[in-house]
């Protein structure tokens, strides 16, 4: 494992996932509100996708490695967690569409966490999948996952409360084909109850 691997592996394993999940040592404050409490106590839903292995875009080195050590440190902060690596389309339609019928079955806390190539068009954000081929504006759509299908799914799962991450790069896979307003992802607004962070 090159350096920065091991470093952000690290920073994984003792971030994020730790800090807001781990019931020791924030019980003790959290133990004064009891809708807090609650949230301990629920159950814990994850979904963590991480995509390296594309096809007809830059092959990514980090989302691999970032992915399986977020599903570690949520394992053992207690959460149910199905990871899901080098996922075409419809694996990761069906992988968000089943984390989301979870959430509203369970009613657990969820955490969504993805990895890899993602970009922004109109204002919109997408997550790029590894057999995405976009030539064109018009492919866009039907070749990569847009964030909002996934806010859509819990908004209707109505759980009580949500962590989405997106770690995706900053720079558009098929600057040659889509020009984008800008670089990134852009603000949108979470639904109730939910913490939306960016890389």
């Amino acid at each position: 494992m090159n350096p920065e691997s091991f470093t952000r592996r690290r920073l994984l394993q003792g971030g994020l996932a730790g800090s807001l999940f781990l019931p020791v040592p924030w019980a003790w404050v959290w133990a004064q509100s009891e809708g807090a409490m609650k949230l301990l106590r629920a159950p814990k839903q994850a979904l963590v996708i991480g995509n390296s292995a594309y096809r007809s875009v830059a092959v990514l080195r980090n989302p691999g490695n970032d992915s399986a050590a977020m599903a570690e440190v949520l394992r053992a902060t207690g959460f149910e967690v199905m990871l899901v690596q080098d996922a075409d389309h419809a694996r990761m339609r069906a992988a968000m569409e089943a984390y989301a019928k979870a959430l509203e079955a369970k009613k657990s806390v969820g955490l969504f966490y993805f990895a890899g190539h993602g970009f922004q068009l109109d204002w919109r954000n997408y997550l790029v999948p590894v057999d995405a081929k976009v030539e064109s504006v018009q492919d866009v759509s039907a070749q990569c996952v847009d964030v909002a299908t996934l806010l859509d799914g819990i908004r209707q799962a109505a759980n009580p409360m949500n962590v989405i991450v997106l770690d995706a790069c900053r720079d558009n896979p098929f600057e040659g084909q889509v020009r984008a307003a800008q670089k990134g992802l852009s603000q949108m607004d979470a639904p109730t109850r939910t913490l939306l962070a960016y890389a």
